[in-house]
């Protein structure tokens, strides 16, 4: 799944023309689930599955603050557009937590009914999309009224858990990774209705969207691979090999995708243009 070792490398993938590099490890007291940036890409929020957010300040890679409670099972954190409010995940719980992001605390829950796994806000903040573990089903969110709108089956396996999602740049297009059944569920955002089921391979976990929304990269943690879908034929154009059991995607601005491989500790830097491996790098290399 989602879950990193409690020493967890940091990326920071900077607007051009500033560099992008590596901040280095930061031991963090508990068990890290997940991460994400602040829209100013100085703060990061390391999430801790017992329920607490560590505030990183990513230029010195020092823990500078901590927000408490945010309840048990914490895992995917996502963060409106100003960065004021974060929308947390729970593995263990049938709530979602929404923090005040500023005051640092939470703000209040929102009941969805089953327990979760990733979640995703809409590039305006005004939607978000949530995958319900183990039920084969995604929750579309209200951030306005921070309420459920509606609840859609992503998976013909009653079972399967959607882990995996992605939001267009756009915002017009969410992509839904269900683990059980290798497939990723295409969803359009204005009516919310389900426009293509996609097959890719065994045990699909993480995809992300090129900045020009022209492809969506899919990891195979069961097959050791990418599928490369282009998003307006809705097929699999190709297949990349990468490390073992590729769990998480995203791109750079320069044109280049990172794969963390978490069997083999490694990152995949594939060429997006070429759809070429171009190395792979362990964690704590220089990208």
């Amino acid at each position: 799944g989602l879950a990193m070792a409690v020493l967890v490398t940091i990326l920071v993938i900077r607007h051009a023309p500033v560099a992008q590099y590596a901040v280095g490890s930061i031991p963090l007291p508990r068990n890290a689930t997940n991460a994400a940036l602040d829209p100013q890409g100085r703060l990061g929020y390391v999430v801790h599955s017992g329920g607490v957010i560590s505030v990183v300040d990513l230029p010195t890679a020092k823990v500078v603050d901590t927000i408490e409670d945010v309840g048990g099972g914490a895992l995917a954190l996502a963060l409106t557009p100003d960065g004021r409010t974060g929308y947390l995940s729970h593995y263990a719980s049938g709530q979602v937590t929404v923090v005040d992001m500023v005051a640092r605390k939470v703000a209040t829950t929102i009941e969805v009914g089953a327990t979760q796994w990733d979640l995703k806000l809409t590039p305006d903040g005004r939607g978000g999309y949530l995958g319900h573990r183990g039920s084969g089903t995604l929750s579309v969110l209200d951030t306005a009224h921070n309420a459920v709108v509606t609840v859609l089956r992503t998976s013909d396996d009653p079972i399967d858990s959607p882990v995996g999602i992605a939001v267009s740049p756009s915002g017009e297009f969410v992509y839904v990774a269900n683990r059980g059944v290798g497939t990723v569920t295409v969803l359009e955002t204005v009516h919310n209705t389900i426009v293509r089921t996609i097959a890719v391979q065994v045990g699909p976990n993480a995809v992300a969207v090129s900045p020009d929304g022209l492809l969506a990269y899919v990891t195979n943690e069961g097959s050791n691979t990418v599928s490369v879908i282009d998003t307006a034929s809705y097929e699999v154009t190709a297949t990349i090999g990468v490390g073992s059991a590729p769990i998480t995607v995203a791109f750079t601005d320069d044109g280049r995708a990172l794969v963390v491989n978490r069997g083999s500790t490694t990152v995949s830097v594939i060429d997006v243009a070429t759809g070429a491996l171009r190395r792979t790098v362990p964690l704590d290399g220089d990208l």
